[in-house]
């Protein structure tokens, strides 16, 4: 601040993360974007609790404090599906634990509005865009209310957050009202939706409605998924108690020149120079480039359509090469890109037609239970894309490792067959999550004969190509309507297969996902009956150690 002759920030964001000027990292992204608009922004991450003064490191911001508890829910990173602590923080310098305290959002903003009483306090990230509303605490075995009224901030922002957050920070800075911005939410009285339009919104059950019965919150997370698009989703409003959060609109998704722009603002792609140890989840990162936003998948266990939403937003191709470009210059980089990807590497350049469909469509996915005829499934902008990274001189390698959807690239054989033959660096991340029918349907995936068909291919391609490669099958285990049978049908179909999944994981109820409305009220949203949830960890372990290469002694992700 002294070397650019600020007296104060404009801005201050807090993160529950370790701070990485780079752009798979929120605060940056952010923090980036809001410096583009001409604000002065300030990040404090990982501020220690105990100390007040932590937070006055940078003084009091001129508009607001931003805060998020990092890019992962802190609960979350805490503890893994069998409640235990995590021995590691990949987002800490050395990997070490302890750096964010558990309900990292909830006491960063209690501490901020103590001691620095009167300034707007904005809340985001992951923790704050799933809870919302009322949703299921797995930590707590409750329903708890809105993360908006525990923590009585002056907004939430859901969703990535850049345009919502700018918009805020202009609202703020020319003296105008902060309510009515798509991609956040206010709380006020109940006496005050009396002014509402109500036409021109949508009423969940209230909180003491779907805390008091299953059903009511089954109604609540079906109605909240109708909603998710921006084009044809309402305003959301949800009683309790005596004050009522209201849930505008997400934000449109970014176009390609809006991607551009975003993604290339000057990250230096480090940590900051205060760390000296490594940052795990930066080493993950550092040589992958982030080529596509959002996921059409709709599978009831994500969280993606709900936060970033299903509609696909893509960069350009020059954009991408210009980036990669800049990365063969870091010292980190040695010759080989290891993703070029996004939630779903291979959506970049699909999605939906538009026109007039896009305008009504409510489902929550636009893939299952089938393609939907008006999703575009040409790989051909993807294809050109890794090719064109190829043909950078500094590049060796060009790999996909973020994981692809398997029954999208089966219409277009002659993408699987370019990703067997060149991007594929020795083992295929592929996400089958089961292979019972009845769990599949539960989850939103595709069927197993598709899988099987899609393995049977990638084999004959490698084969063809003389390469020794194979698919590293994710398997979900413990999910709400799976028994040890069905565990057991899975098991099977690995062994027929003469597959040992590496990355098998616990089924973790996250807070607002269909599936976790599933696994709190054990019923099938689809037939409205009850279904059977292992809810006991000797139950998930059990179905765990089904799994050919399990055992008792096997951790649980």
């Amino acid at each position: 601040m002294e070397s650019l002759g600020w007296e104060t920030c404009d801005i201050i964001l807090v993160t529950g993360d370790a701070y990485i000027d780079h752009p798979s990292f929120g605060a940056a992204l952010i923090g980036r974007y809001l410096e583009s608009m001409g604000y002065r922004v300030g990040v404090i991450p990982q501020p220690d609790i105990s100390s007040p003064e932590d937070f006055l490191r940078l003084g009091i911001p001129e508009l607001f404090v931003g805060i998020t508890s990092g890019a992962m829910d802190s609960m979350v990173n805490h503890y893994t599906s069998l409640n235990r602590i995590r021995s590691n923080d990949a987002y800490s310098e050395g990997g070490k634990p302890g750096k964010r305290p558990d309900r990292a959002l909830l006491k960063y903003v209690n501490l901020v509005q103590r001691i620095m009483p009167g300034v707007p306090v904005v809340i985001g990230g992951i923790e704050a865009s799933l809870r919302r509303l009322s949703h299921y605490d797995y930590w707590s075995d409750r329903v708890r209310k809105s993360i908006l009224l525990d923590t009585k901030a002056s907004i939430l922002v859901y969703g990535m957050g850049e345009t919502a957050t700018g918009s805020i920070a202009d609202a703020l800075s020319s003296g105008r009202d902060i309510h009515g911005i798509r991609g956040t939410a206010i709380y006020t009285s109940i006496k005050a939706l009396g002014g509402m339009d109500p036409g021109k919104h949508i009423e969940l059950p209230s909180h003491e409605e779907v805390s008091g019965s299953s059903y009511a919150f089954m109604e609540m997370t079906k109605l909240l998924e109708s909603e998710i698009s921006p084009f044809s989703g309402s305003t959301v409003i949800q009683r309790a108690d005596s004050r009522a959060v209201i849930v505008y609109p997400p934000q449109y998704p970014l176009s390609t020149e809006e991607m551009d722009r975003i993604y290339e603002l000057p990250y230096s792609r480090e940590p900051h120079p205060i760390y000296t140890d490594e940052i795990p989840a930066f080493r993950m990162i550092q040589n992958s480039i982030s080529v596509v936003r959002g996921c059409a998948g709709g599978c009831s266990f994500c969280a993606l359509g709900l936060h970033q939403g299903k509609l696909i937003s893509s960069r350009s191709r020059a954009s991408v090469v210009r980036e990669v470009e800049t990365l063969t210059g870091k010292r980190y980089f040695g010759g080989t890109v290891t993703d070029l990807g996004g939630p779903t590497a291979n959506l970049y350049g699909l999605g939906c037609a538009g026109g007039i469909v896009l305008e009504k469509c409510r489902r929550y996915s636009c893939l299952y239970p089938d393609i939907c005829e008006n999703f575009r499934t040409d790989h051909r902008s993807y294809i050109e894309l890794l090719n064109a990274v190829a043909e950078i001189s500094a590049v060796r390698n060009v790999f996909v490792s973020s994981g692809i959807r398997h029954d999208v690239a089966m219409r277009d054989t002659d993408f699987i067959r370019k990703l067997v033959k060149d991007n594929v660096s020795g083992y295929l991340k592929i996400a089958p999550e089961h292979f019972a029918p009845g769990v599949l349907k539960l989850m939103r995936k595709p069927s197993p004969d598709l899988w099987r068909r899609f393995k049977e291919l990638f084999e004959s391609i490698s084969k063809e190509a003389g390469r020794e490669q194979y698919i590293e099958p994710y398997i979900l285990v413990a999910f709400p309507g799976c028994d040890l049978n069905h565990m057991r049908m899975a098991a099977d179909e690995l062994r027929r297969q003469n597959m040992r999944p590496e990355k098998s994981q616990i089924f973790l109820p996250t807070p607002m996902t269909m599936a976790t409305a599933m696994y709190h009220t054990g019923i099938s949203p689809e037939t409205g009956m009850q279904i059977y949830v292992a809810r006991k960890p000797s139950q998930k372990r059990r179905q765990l150690e089904v799994l050919p290469g399990h055992s008792g002694q096997k951790r649980s992700k």
